[in-house]
């Protein structure tokens, strides 16, 4: 069964591309899946990462403060402003423009953690910077989508908030707590955690494609074109940034893949709660998704074959 579950998890972005495909052509068969799914869906995977995590998770961050300290930085001040920058240099529409943004000042997505496994990069570390944006996201990704985005629309920076410590910060508390208390019964559900997680996107995926099929047709190059940009610069700035302040290879490679993945369907949810107005706030959630996977995968493929010499 584990076996099945390890070879279930790493086709991701194969069950993600395929159920979007599906929902793209034929929205009938996944309109069903709407705002209240896409909620619960999200935050039973949080609970699934916070099973998985201990006290020991936790203190593990005070032993290495400067490479956690230069990825939780550069999470929440490159991607934004990446944000920014590609919805002004493309002259994005406004619900497109808000999208991006909001992706952009979200949190890392736990796909990095596995990217970072192929990648031969700091598995505990990407644990740990996952970890701490997700649970600082209630904070950071109002502020920046309220400052950010403000020009294009007004955002109830409050509402984010409230809306963020609901799909992050409290289904995350609840399974380290759950781990705390009855570590046997958080082992067997924690299992799952990859996989819940992995059916949670995939399928919030299809319901905001089956939502916004129109519009997605008419502004699909933009919509991809938007999204790589944003990745690409999120990877490539981390990485470059990692290297100038001289630390080792593994560590650049790992805040480049938790910088360069975002939490994309934390993005479509709140988008969809929002933005409701805007169907292309949440399609750039989806488009995030697909686009970070692809690319890490393909930076992974690239680093599994070159060892880290530090």
């Amino acid at each position: 069964m584990t076996r099945f579950f390890n070879w279930f998890n790493n086709l991701y972005p194969v069950w993600l591309v395929t159920l979007a495909t599906i929902a793209f052509f034929w929205p009938q068969t996944m309109l069903w899946f709407g705002k209240n799914w896409i909620f619960w869906s999200l935050a039973a995977s949080m609970l699934g990462m916070g099973l998985t995590l201990s006290l020991e998770d936790f203190k593990a961050i005070g032993r290495m403060p400067g490479s956690v300290a230069l990825g939780f930085v550069a999470q929440y001040t490159i991607m934004p402003l990446s944000g920014w920058l590609v919805a002004e240099a493309l002259q994005l529409d406004p619900g497109l423009a808000v999208g991006i943004i909001l992706v952009a000042s979200c949190p890392g997505g736990m796909a990095s953690n596995m990217i970072s496994y192929l990648a031969r990069a700091n598995v505990a570390l990407s644990v740990l910077l996952t970890l701490a944006s997700t649970l600082l996201a209630f904070f950071f990704t109002p502020m920046w989508t309220s400052t950010l985005a403000g020009k294009y629309v007004p955002v109830d920076a409050w509402g984010l908030c409230l809306s963020a410590l609901q799909l992050t910060v409290a289904p995350v508390v609840l399974g380290v707590l759950i781990r705390w208390k009855l570590p046997r019964t958080a082992d067997q559900i924690g299992a799952c955690g990859p996989t819940i997680a992995v059916l949670a996107f995939t399928c919030v995926s299809g319901g905001i494609v089956a939502a916004s099929a129109d519009a997605i047709a008419t502004h699909f190059g933009r919509l991809a074109l938007a999204a790589f940009a944003l990745h690409v610069l999120g990877f490539g700035v981390g990485y470059a940034l990692s290297k100038l302040l001289r630390y080792s290879e593994s560590i650049a490679r790992t805040v480049s893949i938790e910088v360069g993945m975002q939490n994309g369907g934390m993005a479509a949810s709140l988008a969809r709660e929002h933005f409701s107005a805007m169907p292309l706030a949440a399609a750039a959630g989806v488009f995030s998704g697909v686009m970070q996977n692809i690319i890490g995968g393909l930076l992974a493929s690239w680093w599994k074959r070159r060892t880290p010499q530090s």
